[in-house]
Order: C-alpha cells, then sequence, then structure tokens
C-alpha cells in the first residue's frame, strides 16, 4: 500500500503537534511543581489561612456536589419509570457504603462513565430495570 505525499506531511505535521503539545503540557506541570505551590495552596495563601482547611473544604463541597447530583438522577429515573424508588434507595445506599476508589481505576459515577453506575438501555448496574407495567 502506497501513501500519498500528502498522507505523509500530514501525518508528520500531525505528530509533530502531538509531540509540541506534550512537551508543552510537561514543561507546565514542571514549573507548577518547581513553584511548590497547588492551586489550593495558593488558594489558601491569598485567603491567609491553613491549606489542610482549605483542602477539607473542597473535599466537602465535591462530596455533596456529587451527592446532590446523584439524589436528582435517582429522582429523575424515578419519574421516568425506569427505576422503582425502593431501587433507587438501593442504588444510593450501595453508592454511599462502596469505598472511594480513583478514577483511574475505571469505577464510574451514576452517569455510567467507566464501570460502575448505570449502563446502557436501561440497566442499573448489573441489574435489569424491568419495563414499567401499563395498565389498560
Amino acid at each position: 500500500m502506497r501513501l500519498s505525499k500528502k498522507a505523509i506531511v500530514v501525518a508528520a505535521l500531525v505528530a509533530l503537534v502531538l509531540v509540541g503539545i506534550l512537551a508543552g503540557i510537561t514543561l507546565a506541570s514542571d514549573d507548577a511543581t518547581s513553584s511548590g505551590k497547588t492551586l489550593l495552596a495558593r488558594v489558601a495563601a491569598i485567603l491567609g489561612i491553613d491549606q489542610a482547611k482549605v483542602e477539607d473544604a473542597f473535599k466537602q463541597a465535591q462530596k455533596e456536589m456529587q451527592s446532590e447530583a446523584l439524589d436528582n438522577f435517582l429522582k429523575n429515573m424515578v419519574a421516568q419509570g425506569r427505576l422503582t424508588q425502593e431501587q433507587a434507595d438501593q442504588y444510593k445506599a450501595w453508592q454511599n457504603a462502596r469505598p472511594n476508589l480513583p478514577a483511574e481505576f475505571g469505577f464510574g459515577g451514576p452517569m455510567g462513565r467507566g464501570r460502575g453506575g448505570f449502563q446502557g438501555k436501561g440497566g442499573f448496574g448489573h441489574w435489569q430495570v424491568p419495563a414499567p407495567a401499563t395498565t389498560q
């Protein structure tokens, strides 16, 4: 299979752009770590408070927002008839009881990102949600 000169040039340009982007990211991260200041450290310095307090507040706010998002998602699933309230309560209890694993492990949230949470076509993790009963 023979590649045209145009395809080779385009591939080379794409490779150069990618190398440039990666080099820029590396340099930027080196600059950030060499200064020793993370975003939360800078916020703590600006506010004049302990960095640990800022980090704890950030984690708390993040957990509260995740919990609110899960509650809204489950409420909508129940309203759409895709889950019963009992199933939503079971999922919420399971979600709260599971260990907090980093995203790198592939465990997602309630929106089905990663391997945890809801899966497509009405699935509830490994459970299948029955179709709502119709009355005639």
